[in-house]
C-alpha cells in the first residue's frame, strides 16, 4: 500500500501563505484520489481538497479561492498551496490516498484508507 509523508507545515501571520508538501512511497499517485483533511482538537475532521487522476479538483467552501491542491505524478508528490490564511485555518493537516473514481471529490479524504502523520498550521 501506498505510505504519505506530510512536511512544510508551521506557524504563520494572518493572510500569509503556506505550502504544504505530501511525498508518497510504495505506490504512484497517479492511480489514486488523493486529497487532504484537517483536524481541530475536539471538533470534526474537515475534507479540505480532493484531486482526481485526471487532475480534477473539489475543495471545501470555507477554502475555495484560497487553496489549490496540485500534485506531480513524476515525483510522487501531493501540495496543497494556502494562501490568505486566517485563525480558523490552524489545524493539523493529513494527506491521503484512496480508490480513484468519479466520487473522488473534497469528502473522499474523509474515509480515505491511507492518511500521513500529519503537519501542523498556526495562524496567527
Amino acid at each position: 500500500h501506498v505510505q504519505l509523508v506530510e512536511s512544510g507545515g508551521g506557524s504563520v501571520q494572518v493572510g500569509g501563505s503556506l505550502r504544504l508538501s505530501c511525498v508518497a512511497s510504495g505506490d504512484t499517485i497517479s492511480r489514486y484520489c488523493m486529497g487532504w483533511f484537517r483536524q481541530i482538537p475536539n471538533k470534526a475532521r474537515e475534507g479540505v481538497a480532493g484531486i482526481e487522476s485526471d487532475g480534477t479538483a473539489s475543495y471545501a467552501d470555507s477554502v475555495k479561492g484560497r487553496f489549490t491542491i496540485s500534485k506531480d505524478n513524476a515525483k510522487n508528490t501531493l501540495y496543497l498551496q494556502m494562501n490568505n490564511l486566517n485563525p480558523e485555518d490552524t489545524a493539523m493537516y493529513y494527506c491521503t490516498a484512496g480508490s480513484n473514481g468519479p466520487w473522488c471529490n473534497k469528502y473522499t479524504p474523509l474515509r480515505a484508507p491511507w492518511a500521513g502523520q500529519g503537519t501542523q498550521v498556526t495562524v496567527s
